[in-house]
């Protein structure tokens, strides 16, 4: 089976060179393996990364191609791969990731028998300091993430969603390209669609893939407020492909709004049973971080970590829901803008 494996990148020259010698590593024979790279026009030396990868190393794979995403979002970066592999398969890398050398080979093994497949996805950092770990330990629990399959899910089954799936080709061939509108929220859309055309995605848990956690508190925050906001946004286009989790933080923070109102006006019960049921939460939870590593100061922080991105994420959602009317004339005008310069070139 010839394999593809795409990776999209935008300003990633500090991650990226560790990707790629990642994939010279696979054990999986690399005369069956085509590497597709796409910038999405960065800034940094990104691409020159690329190319230097691809002059060194094209005679070692099936092929190796350098393109471009000019529109720089995520789902037109994939768009771009799906328009250009020649693969049996294509298995989508995050840039920001590591993947251990029998990855690609054991996706072909569990190809085989399916038409989806993917595996645990656990979070990692760069090095490791107490603020780092710190902030893993937000990230890699249970009440600071998510319940997602790829995070925590046991043994194989079939599940909703995964995270640096694989995917044979009669499958894009069947349900088309990526929805080029959503830009966080493409492959809950996608999966979606999956679903809905009759195939299963198949979650093996001894396929192992690392996502980088972010470096900082500013970072992370944006991320979770980004998440959230896509949320609130994909609403309005693929309500079905969002799961319930996905509104949990939107659901504390509409609480909060409420319960504070309703104690400015002299009825503070409500507030108070829910700031205390949360505090419940946040405690139990802590205390179960602490007994998952070896204990540092900054792990102190961590009940004020969890309604820091908790809050950023459901901030995000209701700002993604109010910014839907406006967001919907924006792509109005981005396709009739389109439609026009497409006739002007005929």
């Amino acid at each position: 089976m010839i394999i593809t494996v795409g990776v999209i990148a935008y300003n990633e020259k500090n991650s990226l060179g560790s990707l790629l010698k990642d994939i010279c590593a696979q054990t999986y024979d690399h005369k069956k393996i085509e590497v597709l790279l796409v910038d999405s026009n960065s800034t940094d030396n990104t691409k020159v990364i690329m190319e230097t990868f691809r002059k060194n190393n094209k005679a070692d794979f099936y092929d190796i191609k350098v393109l471009s995403n000019p529109k720089r979002t995520q789902p037109c970066g994939w768009n771009v791969v799906l328009n250009n592999y020649s693969g049996d398969a294509v298995v989508r890398i995050d840039a920001h990731a590591s993947i251990p050398s029998d990855f690609i080979e054991k996706n072909v093994t569990t190809l085989k028998d399916e038409y989806i497949c993917g595996g645990f996805r656990p979070n990692i950092i760069d090095e490791k300091t107490p603020w780092k770990e710190t902030l893993l330990l937000v990230e890699t629990s249970m009440f600071g993430s998510s319940i997602a399959p790829y995070r925590r899910q046991q043994g194989k089954t079939y599940v909703n969603s995964l995270f640096h799936g694989a995917y044979k080709r009669e499958v894009f061939d069947k349900v088309g390209f990526f929805n080029e509108c959503l830009t966080r929220t493409e492959d809950n859309e996608m999966h979606y669609r999956i679903h809905k055309a009759g195939f299963k995605l198949c979650f093996n848990p001894e396929i192992i893939s690392y996502q980088h956690t972010r470096n900082n508190l500013k970072s992370m925050i944006k991320q979770k407020f980004g998440n959230g906001k896509w949320i609130g946004l994909t609403l309005s286009v693929s309500p079905k492909c969002l799961s319930y989790y996905h509104f949990v933080p939107f659901l504390f923070v509409g609480g909060l709004l409420f319960t504070s109102l309703i104690a400015l006006l002299g009825y503070p019960l409500l507030l108070e049973i829910l700031l205390l049921l949360y505090s419940m939460f946040d405690f139990v939870n802590t205390v179960s971080c602490f007994t998952m590593r070896d204990i540092h100061p900054q792990f102190f922080l961590l009940p004020i970590l969890f309604p820091m991105m908790h809050i950023a994420y459901g901030v995000g959602t209701i700002v993604g829901i109010l910014e839907i009317p406006f967001w919907k004339r924006k792509l109005k005008k981005q396709r009739e803008l389109e439609e026009n310069n497409s006739k002007e070139e005929k």
